[in-house]
């Protein structure tokens, strides 16, 4: 009988083990599972596409370089849709895990998978992937979009301008960085979202986030603006974008988005105790 009670100590063990190694890929499978399977899923996705390469032909199509030194970075240029498709990203982010709130599915998913953390760790990897997919195809295709419309707008290298490419130090960093600050920019939201729990209440909050420092460093004195800039989790992101007049940035490049790495994690902690501390 002992020999029998001592074996199957070990092999309980081990199942136990099994379980608690096989969590986080359940986790992630049933996240997986959740959100490809939401129609609305994939329409944000394709919008978030369209919306970053659409608005990069148009800014590309409108702006013109008539001069060397014209002042304006081809780059941001051709990248400027992700202004407006970031906002798309964090109505994605945010609508993955307060739906679940609002219709009271989260009680089935808390019950399923008992650790919450791995659980929001499993939507903010699926979350984050599908939006560094879908944000690099739109990138890739502003950028292309950008070097076949530029030139003929006047950003030759007659005017200090060579065409975008991926071979380009700046525009690589540039590209990368921008499909990175999409992903972080999904993080943001995401913890946002966990820790309010209510879509719409967290939408409004993600997007004051994003828009109003811009609006209100606008309305400050230089000194006080450049600080709004430092720390706005979009102002200091997006100077990640820049592959001209860095001196003049309120932040280096990965500066930026690191301030904005902050913002994510930040709110991400909170989502994770508010996701531990409160009842589902």
């Amino acid at each position: 009988m002992s020999v029998l009670v001592s074996a199957s100590v070990p092999q309980a063990g081990q199942r136990s083990a099994v379980i608690r190694t096989g969590a986080p890929v359940s986790a992630l499978r049933a996240e997986w599972t959740k959100l490809r399977t939401l129609a609305g899923t994939w329409w944000l996705l394709l919008a978030v596409i369209a919306l970053t390469a659409a608005v990069g032909v148009g800014a590309a199509s409108a702006v013109t370089c008539q001069a060397a030194g014209c002042g304006q970075d081809p780059a941001k240029v051709a990248l400027s849709g992700v202004d407006l498709s970031q906002a798309v990203v964090a109505i994605l982010a945010v609508l993955a895990i307060s739906g679940e709130y609002s219709t009271g599915m989260i009680r089935t998913t808390l019950t399923a998978m008992p650790r919450r953390l791995s659980v929001l760790g499993a939507k903010a990897v699926v979350v984050a992937a599908l939006t560094l997919a879908a944000g690099a195809v739109g990138v890739l295709a502003a950028m292309l979009a950008g070097r076949l419309i530029l030139p003929g707008r006047g950003f030759t290298r007659g005017h200090g301008y060579p065409s975008l490419s991926l071979a380009s130090g700046p525009d690589l960093r540039a590209v990368a960085g921008t499909v990175l600050y999409l992903a972080l920019i999904a993080l943001l939201a995401l913890g946002v979202a966990t820790a309010v729990r209510d879509s719409a209440v967290s939408i409004g909050l993600v997007l004051a986030l994003l828009y109003l420092f811009p609006v209100i460093a606008s309305a400050l004195n230089p000194r006080w603006s450049r600080h709004l800039e430092q720390i706005g989790p979009m102002s200091a992101g997006l100077t990640i974008q820049a592959t001209a007049g860095l001196r003049g940035l309120p932040l280096a490049p990965w500066q930026g988005l690191g301030v904005l790495a902050l913002w994510a994690a930040g709110a991400l902690l909170a989502g994770a105790a508010a996701l531990r501390l409160r009842d589902a």
